[in-house]
C-alpha cells in the first residue's frame, strides 16, 4: 500500500536529460508542455557561454531543472573539491536549479577515471562518504540526494548493498535519488531480489526517480548504459515503487543512440500514465 503522507518533492511529473544536438534544438524550437522538467550534469554546463549559453538560460527560464553530478567523486580517497563545490552553488543559484544529486560511487584518484567506481559496502566506508556528503551539503546550503548506482564488482565487501546504502544516507542525513535500472541490472549481476531491495529503501528520503535501458551482455550480466528504451520488468519496478512509496517525479535517462524528441516522448507519456494509474489506485484504496 502507497505511503499517504504528503511529500515534497523539488519537480513534479515527468522529465528528460537534457542532451547538447537535435534534442535541444528541437526544445528550442517550441515548448513542450508535456515535459515537465529537464536535468543536466551541471559539470557540462557550468562554464558554458556564447550562443550556447544563452540557449541554455533560455531553457532553464522555460522548464524546471535538476542536476545530476559526474564529477565529484563523492566516495573518492582524494579532497573533497570545495572550490567546485562553491562554483556549483553560484551555477545552481543562476539558473534557479531545483535539486543537486550526485552517485553513490566515486570517479577520481589521482585523476579522473571517466568511470563510476564502487565504494567498498563497509561500515569505515559509510563514515568516510556520510561525512564527506555533510561537507558538501554545508557548502551548498542544501540538501543533496545520492543516487544508488550500478556496479559491477565489489571490493572489500563486509555489508550488503542496501545494508550501506541506507547506513549512508542515514548517517549523512541526505536524500535518495532512486534509480529503478540500476536496481534491476544490479539484481541481475549479483543475484537478489529487486522487490525485495526495492521495498527496504527509505521512502521518506526519495527525492526523484531515474529509469532507463540497458545492455544484455549475457544471461547473467546486464550493462547500464543509458543507451536504449527501458523494458518491461524496469517499467515494473517503477510501478511498484508508485504502489509503494507513492507517485514521485521521474526522469527518463538517455545518454546516447538518442531518438528524435517524438520517440522519447513514448517513453515520457508512458511514465505519466503510470503515474496517473497509480495516483487513481490509491485515491480507490482511501475511498
Amino acid at each position: 500500500m502507497a505511503n499517504t503522507m504528503k511529500m515534497q518533492y523539488p519537480v513534479s511529473g515527468a522529465g528528460i536529460g537534457l542532451r547538447r544536438g537535435p534534442l535541444m534544438r528541437e526544445l528550442l524550437e517550441e515548448d513542450h508542455k508535456d515535459i515537465n522538467f529537464l536535468e543536466v550534469a551541471p559539470e557540462n554546463w557550468m562554464r558554458v557561454g556564447g550562443r550556447l549559453g544563452r540557449q541554455f538560460r533560455e531553457l532553464t527560464e522555460r522548464y524546471a531543472f535538476t542536476t545530476h553530478g559526474l564529477s565529484l567523486s563523492i566516495g573518492g580517497p582524494s579532497p573533497l573539491d570545495e572550490e567546485f563545490l562553491k562554483e556549483l552553488k553560484g551555477f545552481l543559484a543562476t539558473h534557479n536549479i531545483r535539486y543537486y544529486s550526485e552517485h553513490l560511487s566515486y570517479c577520481s584518484d589521482d585523476g579522473h577515471l571517466y568511470d563510476l567506481m564502487p565504494i567498498p559496502f563497509t561500515e569505515e566506508a559509510v563514515e568516510y562518504v556520510a561525512e564527506r556528503i555533510r561537507r558538501t551539503q554545508d557548502i551548498l546550503g542544501q540538501r543533496i540526494a545520492v543516487e544508488n548506482v550500478s556496479y559491477y564488482a565489489a571490493p572489500a565487501q563486509e555489508i550488503a548493498e542496501i545494508d550501506f546504502v541506507n547506513a549512508v544516507l542515514e548517517k549523512a542525513d541526505c536524500d535518495l535519488l532512486l534509480d529503478v535500472n540500476n536496481i534491476y541490472v544490479n539484481s541481475i549481476n549479483h543475484r537478489y531480489d529487486a522487490a525485495e531491495f526495492l521495498s527496504n529503501l527509505p521512502w521518506q528520503r526519495i527525492r526523484y526517480c531515474h529509469v532507463a535501458g540497458h545492455f544484455d551482455e549475457a544471461e547473467d550480466l546486464r550493462v547500464d548504459t543509458h543507451g536504449s528504451d527501458v523494458i518491461d520488468p524496469v517499467w515494473k519496478l517503477l510501478e511498484q515503487a508508485y504502489a509503494q512509496y507513492g507517485v514521485m517525479p521521474t526522469l527518463l535517462e538517455r545518454d546516447f543512440n538518442i531518438p528524435p524528441l517524438a520517440e522519447l516522448k513514448d517513453e515520457v507519456h508512458h511514465i505519466q500514465q503510470l503515474q496517473t494509474e497509480a495516483l487513481a489506485a490509491q485515491s480507490a484504496e482511501s475511498a
